[in-house]
């Protein structure tokens, strides 16, 4: 058995190709997904689908209300941002950015990381194909690192040396589609729209779905999942 890690599994792209990597490298994954209050339930039907397929040694879903603060498209009736022109994206911090979301999750993952005796953590974020998300910076996550090991008894003892792995964070989604592939994971599993139809069928118009499928046409290959529309790249 490989040494244990904690993978933060949404049931997005990103975090599913980051499950695949860690797998390939020989980790025993245990996935930790959250229902923190977002606007849908499926990417959490998503992330236990893709954490059974990928027969995870454990996965644990996690349940905040992030609600209680709002402050984000995906965590208030404000409405998610449609159709933005792709250069758009790549200035300032849209409205689905959720207050403090990947400090939250990663300290609920370094807290059952000490209880696994886990030395490792697995985050898709990712700093170029993205929507200007403070939290998902290289220097963030050098800070966090670095703070988590101050943090848990398992650190000051000497008995812990956490790492957080971001097999993804340099690379384009169109890169990051190619790893995928490349590992074998089914997209056609993971669900990546802010706004999706009660089916489950992604909107095609949100931030996350424009930059998912400009991803999929640089690789040349189709996207499998279903789409209420594609109204083609801005």
């Amino acid at each position: 058995m490989g040494k244990p890690a904690v993978i933060l599994l949404s049931g997005g792209l990103d975090s599913t190709t980051s499950l695949a990597f860690a797998r390939r490298n020989g980790f025993q994954c245990n996935a930790m997904t959250f229902r923190y209050g977002q606007r849908h339930e499926h990417e959490i039907v998503a992330a236990k689908r893709i954490a059974d397929v990928n027969k995870v040694e454990s996965h644990v879903i996690v349940d905040i209300d992030l609600r209680a603060f709002g402050g984000s498209a995906l965590t208030s009736d404000v409405a998610v941002p449609k159709d933005r022109p792709l250069e758009e994206m790549s200035h300032g911090i849209p409205i689905t950015y959720v207050p403090a979301r990947n400090t939250i999750f990663l300290s609920f993952a370094l807290a059952w990381a000490e209880v696994l005796g886990a030395e490792d953590i697995f985050i898709g974020v990712n700093a170029l194909d993205y929507s200007g998300y403070p939290d998902c910076r290289p220097e963030y996550i050098e800070a966090f690192q670095k703070m988590a090991n101050l943090a848990t008894k398992a650190g000051v003892e000497g008995k812990q040396r956490l790492t957080i792995h971001t097999p993804l964070i340099d690379l384009t989604k169109a890169q990051i589609i190619r790893k995928g592939l490349d590992l074998g994971v089914d997209y056609s599993f993971t669900s990546t729209c802010y706004d999706p139809s009660p089916k489950g069928e992604a909107c095609g118009r949100c931030d996350a779905c424009q930059l998912r499928l400009k991803g999929f046409k640089e690789v040349g290959v189709s996207d499998p999942i279903r789409y209420q529309s594609t109204p083609g790249l801005k």
